[in-house]
């Protein structure tokens, strides 16, 4: 576009004066780090709209930014998380170098993913997980380390025993779904001791929410306990939005979206800091 002069046709449209000719530094750095790659990683999107690859636009292109700033070109395989059983899990991710399970509404394709979740803390395999792709890894942990035999989220399942994802008690009363959901940025604070701290650099973020259930805080300590560390707090509600293992390879579930913000000059830090932990898988 700029070869063809679309810049300055539109300037001169609106009636704005042409200035010198950007040099396009940090475009022309990305092109050539994405045409150039070192690394090659294959990453698994676990989803349950993956016949539907647009519903994964952000993410898929958060998978671009951040594979050229870590010079590795991401290949991204779709794996229907309803294909995804106990007895063949084992042939869908074995080969992969990380696995992102993806957000979602509703009770399909769960299954898949809580099962996904349990493959990855398993086998050490890099586990990115977004809003309901935390929430299963919450609920895999609690059966399976916390032994809370049917452990679930009141969404999918509104008598399980262990609500371990759940609306906060405020919520409850509402009927409307747009009432009850977090929408929009949020603040949360990290702990310093923790990968999402080494991947932002920072203690205080502020990311962005769309989703009605949240972590059961009753659980907060057991978690904790067992070596599933809530890293990153709302400061207002105290509601927990980063879910690490330390002990993992890298195991990071967050409650916001993250390839909401990610662009071509800045990669969200926690996609690339992902990445970079595929390619050392």
């Amino acid at each position: 576009m700029l070869e063809e002069k679309l810049d300055q046709t539109v300037l001169r449209k609106l009636t704005l004066p042409v200035m010198e000719k950007p040099a396009l530094t940090e475009w022309r750095e990305f092109l050539r780090k994405l045409k150039n790659p070192k690394h090659s990683v294959r990453v698994g999107l676990v989803g349950k709209y993956v016949e539907l690859p647009d519903a994964y636009k952000s993410i898929a292109e958060s998978f671009i930014h951040s594979g050229a700033l870590n010079e590795c070109l991401v290949n991204v395989e779709y794996i229907h998380s309803e294909d995804i059983t106990e007895m063949n899990v084992n042939d869908y991710l074995k080969d992969l170098n990380g696995i992102l399970v993806a957000p979602g509404f509703g009770s399909r394709g769960i299954d898949g993913k809580i099962i996904t979740a349990k493959y990855a803390r398993e086998n050490n395999i890099p586990y990115f997980g977004i809003c309901l792709g935390m929430q299963c890894a919450v609920i895999e942990f609690a059966r399976n380390v916390l032994h809370l035999e049917g452990a679930h989220s009141t969404e999918i399942n509104h008598k399980t025993k262990y609500p371990v994802i759940d609306l906060m008690e405020e919520q409850k009363s509402i009927i409307d779904k747009g009432g009850t959901m977090r929408l929009g940025g949020y603040k949360c604070v990290i702990d310093k001791k923790s990968r999402a701290y080494e991947a932002y650099g920072k203690t205080e973020i502020i990311e962005r929410h769309r989703h009605r259930y949240e972590f059961n805080d009753k659980y907060y300590d057991e978690f904790k306990k067992h070596g599933m560390i809530p890293v990153g707090i709302n400061p207002e509600s105290n509601l927990v939005e980063i879910m690490e293992i330390p002990d993992h390879k890298w195991f990071i579930g967050v409650q916001f979206h993250p390839e909401y913000s990610s662009t071509v000059i800045n990669p969200h830090p926690l996609f690339v800091k992902f990445i970079k932990a595929c390619i050392e898988k």
